[in-house]
């Protein structure tokens, strides 16, 4: 079994309306090379230091996610992208909307990034429940940003049948963060003989302050620990074809589930 997805590596905004736009604008352009996923970054409503996040969270049946909702649907594809909601403590939630293709779901990211002199948790809610997913007939597990340091997670979505597993980031640039990105989404791969298709957003130009903004450098790697694909740290879309055929493979040569004591 073969799925084509898109990995959409964008700069998101603080306009709201402008980032729906480049919503649409790639995911009619992932549809067209045939994509059955396109993934968009975290941060996808508004990116991280562009003010409060609670004055512009919206409900997951509000305006801003039923326009994703529409957007997929006409494009016919499932569409992954960043959003945020509210959480009932007044901070908010930040979200994972998964919708089209006959799926309409969403994950609240478990890890929250208090690291690197950042506290996510000033204003962020953290999630408690992992998300699999079937799209196009494949078992798909989703995950955002800082989530990727936690090997446990992406063991319980393996468990739960992913054979694919996504992930949505707003990484935070610096010394060395870009080589940290590329190992963990290998090391996930390995740790779990799964498919890893990690989407960063490209980092802007003419930034300088400190909330993590991007760093790019998206990628697809494989049940063994092979890159198959990635970009650089320009806006780009990548679209492949991932074989799952290479998960049973792999995991007859290396049945690092079957074998674990803990």
């Amino acid at each position: 079994m073969t799925i084509r997805i898109a990995l959409a590596q964008v700069t998101s905004t603080d306009d709201v309306a402008e980032n729906l736009a480049t919503i649409d604008d790639y995911t009619t352009r992932a549809a067209a090379d045939g994509s059955r996923l396109v993934v968009f970054p975290e941060a996808m409503m508004r990116c991280f230091g562009g003010g409060s996040l609670a004055e512009i969270a919206q409900p997951l049946d509000g305006p801003w996610a039923n326009a994703v909702r529409a957007i997929a649907e006409r494009a016919g594809i499932t569409v992954a992208a960043g959003m945020f909601t509210p959480a009932d403590d007044g901070r908010v939630r930040n979200t994972l909307l998964v919708t089209g293709g006959g799926v309409d779901a969403h994950y609240d990211k478990i890890h929250l990034f208090d690291a690197f002199g950042f506290a996510e948790s000033d204003t962020v809610s953290p999630g408690q429940d992992p998300l699999v997913l079937e799209i196009d007939g494949v078992r798909v597990g989703f995950a955002i940003c800082y989530d990727v340091r936690f090997p446990g997670l992406f063991l319980t979505m393996a468990d739960n049948g992913a054979r694919l597993n996504v992930v949505s980031a707003s990484w935070g640039a610096g010394p060395g963060k870009v080589e940290h990105w590329e190992l963990l989404a290998r090391a996930r791969a390995l740790d779990t003989t799964t498919f890893v298709a990690a989407c960063d957003q490209a980092p802007p130009a003419d930034y300088h302050g400190s909330a993590p903004r991007g760093a790019g450098h998206s990628l697809v790697a494989a049940p063994d620990g092979r890159v198959l694909e990635s970009l650089g740290d320009e806006p780009d879309l990548l679209i492949v074809d991932i074989d799952l055929n290479a998960v049973d493979a792999v995991r007859r040569s290396l049945p690092v589930l079957a074998n674990r004591r803990f």
